[in-house]
Protein backbone atom coordinates (compact mmCIF):
# COMPACT_ATOMS: atom_id res chain seq x y z
CA UNK A 1 0.00 0.00 0.00
CA UNK A 2 1.21 3.48 -0.89
CA UNK A 3 1.91 5.64 2.15
CA UNK A 4 1.86 8.93 0.33
CA UNK A 5 -0.10 11.37 2.48
CA UNK A 6 -0.07 15.02 3.44
CA UNK A 7 -1.27 16.81 6.55
CA UNK A 8 -2.36 20.44 6.67
CA UNK A 9 -2.47 22.19 10.04
CA UNK A 10 -4.71 25.26 9.84
CA UNK A 11 -4.83 27.74 12.70
CA UNK A 12 -8.35 29.04 12.11
CA UNK A 13 -9.09 32.75 11.97
CA UNK A 14 -11.92 33.26 14.50
CA UNK A 15 -12.95 36.49 12.76
CA UNK A 16 -13.57 34.81 9.39
CA UNK A 17 -17.27 34.47 8.54
CA UNK A 18 -16.51 31.29 6.59
CA UNK A 19 -14.76 29.79 9.63
CA UNK A 20 -17.66 30.72 11.91
CA UNK A 21 -20.10 29.17 9.43
CA UNK A 22 -18.09 25.97 9.08
CA UNK A 23 -17.66 25.51 12.84
CA UNK A 24 -21.46 25.60 13.14
CA UNK A 25 -22.10 23.28 10.20
CA UNK A 26 -19.98 20.13 9.71
CA UNK A 27 -21.54 19.50 6.30
CA UNK A 28 -20.34 22.89 5.10
CA UNK A 29 -16.93 22.33 6.71
CA UNK A 30 -16.56 19.15 4.67
CA UNK A 31 -17.48 21.01 1.47
CA UNK A 32 -14.94 23.73 2.21
CA UNK A 33 -12.14 21.24 2.86
CA UNK A 34 -12.88 19.25 -0.28
CA UNK A 35 -11.80 22.36 -2.19
CA UNK A 36 -8.24 21.52 -1.12
CA UNK A 37 -8.09 18.30 -3.18
CA UNK A 38 -8.17 17.95 -6.99
CA UNK A 39 -11.46 18.32 -8.86
CA UNK A 40 -13.30 15.78 -11.04
CA UNK A 41 -12.70 12.78 -8.81
CA UNK A 42 -15.96 10.93 -9.47
CA UNK A 43 -18.77 9.93 -7.15
CA UNK A 44 -16.74 9.26 -3.96
CA UNK A 45 -14.13 12.04 -3.82
CA UNK A 46 -13.65 11.95 -0.03
CA UNK A 47 -12.96 8.24 -0.05
CA UNK A 48 -10.81 8.41 -3.17
CA UNK A 49 -8.58 11.11 -1.68
CA UNK A 50 -8.62 9.71 1.86
CA UNK A 51 -9.62 13.14 3.16
CA UNK A 52 -9.99 13.21 6.94
CA UNK A 53 -10.19 16.16 9.30
CA UNK A 54 -10.31 16.94 12.99
CA UNK A 55 -10.88 20.15 14.93
CA UNK A 56 -8.65 20.56 17.99
CA UNK A 57 -9.98 23.32 20.21
CA UNK A 58 -8.30 24.98 23.15
CA UNK A 59 -9.35 27.92 25.29
CA UNK A 60 -7.49 30.30 23.00
CA UNK A 61 -7.57 28.82 19.48
CA UNK A 62 -9.10 26.30 17.09
CA UNK A 63 -6.77 24.25 14.91
CA UNK A 64 -8.02 22.24 11.97
CA UNK A 65 -6.07 19.16 10.85
CA UNK A 66 -6.69 17.94 7.31
CA UNK A 67 -5.14 14.72 5.97
CA UNK A 68 -5.31 13.33 2.44
CA UNK A 69 -3.56 10.83 0.20
CA UNK A 70 -3.34 13.48 -2.54
CA UNK A 71 -1.67 16.88 -2.57
CA UNK A 72 -3.45 19.60 -0.58
CA UNK A 73 -3.96 23.13 -1.93
CA UNK A 74 -4.60 25.52 0.99
CA UNK A 75 -4.67 28.45 -1.44
CA UNK A 76 -8.10 27.19 -2.53
CA UNK A 77 -9.57 27.85 0.91
CA UNK A 78 -11.58 31.07 1.43
CA UNK A 79 -9.43 34.16 1.83
CA UNK A 80 -8.47 34.77 5.45
CA UNK A 81 -9.54 31.29 6.56
CA UNK A 82 -6.40 30.74 8.64
CA UNK A 83 -2.65 30.20 8.74
CA UNK A 84 -1.73 26.90 7.12
CA UNK A 85 1.29 24.60 7.26
CA UNK A 86 1.45 21.46 5.11
CA UNK A 87 3.82 18.57 5.75
CA UNK A 88 4.57 15.22 4.16
CA UNK A 89 3.61 12.27 6.40
CA UNK A 90 6.05 9.83 4.77
CA UNK A 91 8.59 10.17 7.64
CA UNK A 92 5.90 9.23 10.18
CA UNK A 93 4.97 6.08 8.26
CA UNK A 94 8.63 5.17 7.82
CA UNK A 95 9.17 5.42 11.59
CA UNK A 96 6.39 2.99 12.51
CA UNK A 97 7.74 -0.23 14.01
CA UNK A 98 6.54 -2.93 16.36
CA UNK A 99 7.07 -1.92 19.97
CA UNK A 100 7.15 1.83 19.30
CA UNK A 101 5.65 3.81 22.18
CA UNK A 102 3.38 6.63 20.99
CA UNK A 103 1.03 9.32 22.13
CA UNK A 104 -2.22 9.47 20.17
CA UNK A 105 -5.24 11.65 19.59
CA UNK A 106 -8.39 10.79 17.68
CA UNK A 107 -11.99 11.99 17.50
CA UNK A 108 -14.35 9.09 16.89
CA UNK A 109 -18.04 8.38 16.44
CA UNK A 110 -18.55 5.24 18.59
CA UNK A 111 -21.71 3.45 17.51
CA UNK A 112 -23.31 0.05 17.08
CA UNK A 113 -26.19 -1.29 15.05
CA UNK A 114 -29.29 -2.04 17.09
CA UNK A 115 -30.28 -5.70 17.32
CA UNK A 116 -33.83 -6.38 16.16
CA UNK A 117 -36.17 -9.18 17.28
CA UNK A 118 -36.16 -12.37 15.21
CA UNK A 119 -39.43 -11.43 13.49
CA UNK A 120 -37.55 -8.51 11.89
CA UNK A 121 -34.67 -10.67 10.61
CA UNK A 122 -34.79 -9.13 7.12
CA UNK A 123 -34.48 -5.56 8.44
CA UNK A 124 -31.46 -3.72 9.76
CA UNK A 125 -31.53 -1.98 13.11
CA UNK A 126 -30.72 1.70 13.46
CA UNK A 127 -27.25 2.97 14.35
CA UNK A 128 -27.06 3.75 18.07
CA UNK A 129 -24.34 6.06 19.50
CA UNK A 130 -22.26 4.72 22.39
CA UNK A 131 -21.24 6.65 25.50
CA UNK A 132 -19.31 6.06 28.70
CA UNK A 133 -17.77 2.63 29.26
CA UNK A 134 -19.32 1.25 26.06
CA UNK A 135 -17.63 3.96 24.00
CA UNK A 136 -14.30 3.32 25.77
CA UNK A 137 -14.60 -0.40 25.00
CA UNK A 138 -15.43 0.40 21.38
CA UNK A 139 -12.29 2.53 20.98
CA UNK A 140 -10.08 -0.01 22.78
CA UNK A 141 -11.31 -2.74 20.44
CA UNK A 142 -10.98 -0.65 17.28
CA UNK A 143 -7.49 0.47 18.29
CA UNK A 144 -6.40 -3.15 18.74
CA UNK A 145 -7.87 -4.05 15.35
CA UNK A 146 -5.83 -1.16 13.90
CA UNK A 147 -2.56 -2.41 15.40
CA UNK A 148 -2.38 -0.33 18.59
CA UNK A 149 -2.22 -1.60 22.17
CA UNK A 150 -3.69 1.17 24.32
CA UNK A 151 -2.14 1.94 27.71
CA UNK A 152 -4.20 4.99 28.66
CA UNK A 153 -7.25 6.73 27.27
CA UNK A 154 -8.79 10.03 28.24
CA UNK A 155 -12.25 10.63 26.74
CA UNK A 156 -13.53 14.14 26.06
CA UNK A 157 -17.16 14.29 24.83
CA UNK A 158 -17.59 16.87 22.07
CA UNK A 159 -20.59 18.64 20.60
CA UNK A 160 -22.58 16.20 18.44
CA UNK A 161 -22.95 17.03 14.77
CA UNK A 162 -25.95 16.50 12.53
CA UNK A 163 -25.82 16.43 8.71
CA UNK A 164 -27.56 19.41 7.16
CA UNK A 165 -29.19 20.03 3.82
CA UNK A 166 -32.41 18.84 2.21
CA UNK A 167 -31.00 15.43 1.30
CA UNK A 168 -29.12 14.83 4.56
CA UNK A 169 -29.90 11.87 6.78
CA UNK A 170 -31.52 12.58 10.14
CA UNK A 171 -28.83 10.71 12.10
CA UNK A 172 -26.87 12.66 14.71
CA UNK A 173 -23.17 11.87 15.02
CA UNK A 174 -21.96 11.78 18.63
CA UNK A 175 -18.26 12.59 18.83
CA UNK A 176 -15.69 11.76 21.51
CA UNK A 177 -12.02 12.75 21.47
CA UNK A 178 -9.56 10.28 22.95
CA UNK A 179 -6.05 11.16 24.07
CA UNK A 180 -3.56 8.71 25.53
CA UNK A 181 -0.54 6.49 25.11
CA UNK A 182 -0.15 3.21 23.26
CA UNK A 183 2.33 0.78 21.74
CA UNK A 184 2.44 -0.13 18.07
CA UNK A 185 1.86 -3.88 17.79
CA UNK A 186 1.37 -4.24 14.02
CA UNK A 187 2.69 -1.49 11.69
CA UNK A 188 1.30 -3.27 8.62
CA UNK A 189 -2.22 -3.05 10.04
CA UNK A 190 -1.77 0.43 11.50
CA UNK A 191 -0.66 2.04 8.23
CA UNK A 192 -3.93 1.50 6.31
CA UNK A 193 -5.93 2.51 9.40
CA UNK A 194 -4.02 5.80 9.55
CA UNK A 195 -4.64 6.41 5.85
CA UNK A 196 -8.32 5.46 5.76
CA UNK A 197 -9.41 6.64 9.19
CA UNK A 198 -11.25 4.72 11.91
CA UNK A 199 -14.99 4.34 12.41
CA UNK A 200 -17.98 6.23 11.09
CA UNK A 201 -18.54 9.95 10.57
CA UNK A 202 -15.41 10.70 8.56
CA UNK A 203 -17.20 13.47 6.66
CA UNK A 204 -18.07 15.13 9.98
CA UNK A 205 -14.68 15.35 11.66
CA UNK A 206 -14.18 11.79 12.96
CA UNK A 207 -11.61 9.11 12.22
CA UNK A 208 -8.31 11.01 11.90
CA UNK A 209 -5.71 9.34 14.15
CA UNK A 210 -2.63 11.37 15.06
CA UNK A 211 0.51 9.75 16.47
CA UNK A 212 3.69 11.15 18.01
CA UNK A 213 6.62 9.39 19.70
CA UNK A 214 6.05 9.06 23.43
CA UNK A 215 8.66 10.78 25.56
CA UNK A 216 9.75 9.41 28.90
CA UNK A 217 9.18 11.55 31.96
Amino acid sequence: MSTEAALARIRLNPHSREVQRDLRDATQMHKTLMRMVPDDLGDTPRQDTGLLFRIDETEHASTLLVQATTSLAPDRLPAGYGQTEVKDLAPMFAALRKGLAVRYRITVNPAKRERLPLEHKNKRGKIVPLTGAEADQWWTRRAAEAGLDLHTLLPTPLRPVRPRGKDAAAMRHSLIRYDGTATVIDPDTLTPALLAGIGRGKSYGAGLLSLAPATSA
